[in-house]
């Protein structure tokens, strides 16, 4: 299960800047994605759609997302940047990760930086991918298959208006164009990515582009993606690609969207999987109905602070004994570890709960408060993993929790009725990027 406030962002420096990454997944492939003309490391977890799709490419790679130079949580940049300088970026994230060789993903604007980087690192680049990307981006007399100047000039001239409103995503991803919540979000998401101003600089920059010369040079597997009916960067493009870069695989998918996240993503990651590891398919997850459990230490920060590395490496000690022994009496299996809290499963609801409040009673004693969360419903399963809706709700009502408080979804107290556990109606509240109000209670005896 991928949450997004377990993932943390870090920066590498290139030169003289800072560049944004955040690196996730537990596959067996190295893998960076370098996305397009906008992005923002930690609010694109917030579009529902890629959250799903970054769950799936982590099920087989160890993925390295980064915000390029110039754009979301990456130093801004006064002049709008050179290839070079770009690459260079890629470089530095790799040295920054401890990665020798990566698989590079160039996602539209971002696929020239992937091709630049390909080239002239071969020995650090396992394979190259590209989606929805280009060689040139305008239109030239010996290449027809951009946009007229005349064109260009009118989408730079209408950034002032139309950024951040959510208008261009209409035709980035137009099956989702009917969703006006995902619209918002990726609305905002645009207004984070960078102002209209840079917006401008940039897109005038990818209007230049021209990476022609360098495709000739590029001598590692690649594997170019282009869905049929894009129109921002229409299939040409891809065609062009196919044609110039020797050996590489050109699959052409239906649809219409840009965004590799949105439309059909089982045919676009089937490929993406069977280049990288030479399988088609994931394996089906078994579906079973499951009790989460989530608990953190309150205040870990400040705790860490008072006692220091080696008092906090001793409480910490303490604490995953004292919770692993409940475990082990209300048969909950310990699913992950984060710092100063745990994951877990139960097979059934009321024994997550008592072993909630036992945890958090246990807790007291060793002068720390937990928040705990529990949740009950249909979870996939592969391997000893979890994953899917029901364990984000179950870290979403953990984050609701009071410290001391054990907190339960209405699933939950519905479901362990005449088991003599008593529960405080807290009314119905938000959580954080799971639509609609959740009726919550707090267990108050077991």
């Amino acid at each position: 299960m991928l949450d997004a406030d377990q993932i943390d962002t870090r920066y590498a420096r290139s030169g003289e800047l800072s560049i944004a990454y955040q690196v996730f997944g537990s596959g067996d492939v190295n893998l960076v994605l370098i996305p397009g003309w906008a992005s923002h490391v930690e609010n694109i977890w917030t579009l529902r759609d890629f959250a799903d799709w970054a769950e799936r490419v982590a099920h087989f790679a160890r993925v390295v997302l980064l915000d390029r130079r110039g754009t979301g949580l990456s130093d801004p940049v006064s002049d709008p940047p050179t290839l070079e300088e770009r690459m260079d970026d890629v470089r530095a994230v790799l040295d920054a990760v401890g990665w020798e060789r990566a698989a590079i993903w160039g996602i539209s604007e971002g696929g020239p930086m992937a091709m630049m980087f390909a080239a002239t690192y071969p020995d650090r680049t396992q394979a190259l991918l590209l989606y929805g990307t280009f060689a040139r981006f305008s239109r030239g007399d010996d290449y027809p298959h951009g946009y007229p100047s005349e064109l260009n000039d009118r989408w730079i001239g209408g950034l002032d208006t139309t950024w951040g409103t959510g208008e261009l995503s209409r035709a980035f991803a137009p099956t989702l164009a009917a969703d006006a919540a995902t619209m918002r979000v990726l609305a905002r998401l645009e207004r984070m990515a960078m102002s209209p101003g840079t917006a401008r600089k940039l897109f005038g920059l990818m209007t230049q582009l021209d990476v022609r010369h360098v495709l000739p040079a590029i001598r590692v597997p690649t594997l170019i993606l282009h869905r049929r009916d894009d129109k921002p960067v229409r299939v040409g493009h891809a065609r062009y690609l196919a044609a110039h870069i020797e050996g590489s695989r050109y699959v052409e998918l239906d649809g219409e969207d840009h965004l590799p996240w949105c439309g059909d993503e089982d045919a676009l990651l089937g490929e993406v999987r069977e280049f990288l590891t030479g399988e088609r398919t994931e394996a089906e997850p078994d579906r079973i109905l499951t009790t989460i459990l989530f608990c953190d230490i309150v205040e870990s920060t400040r705790r860490l602070a008072e006692l220091g590395d080696q008092g906090w490496k001793q409480l910490l000690a303490s604490f995953y004994a004292l919770a692993d022994d409940k475990l082990r009496h209300f048969r909950g299996r310990k699913l992950d570890t984060a710092g100063d809290g745990l994951f877990a499963a139960f097979d059934g609801p009321a024994r997550a709960v008592r072993c909630g409040v036992a945890m958090a009673r246990a807790a007291q004693a060793l002068g720390v408060q937990l928040r705990v969360g529990v949740h009950t419903g249909e979870c996939e399963m592969q391997g000893e993993k979890l994953s899917g809706i029901a364990v984000h709700l179950g870290a979403r009502v953990a984050a609701l929790a009071a410290p001391g408080q054990v907190l339960v979804s209405s699933t939950v107290k519905n479901l362990v009725v005449g088991s003599g556990l008593e529960f405080e109606d807290l009314g119905r509240h938000a959580l954080k990027g799971v639509p609609g109000d959740w009726h919550l209670f707090a267990a108050t005896a077991a």
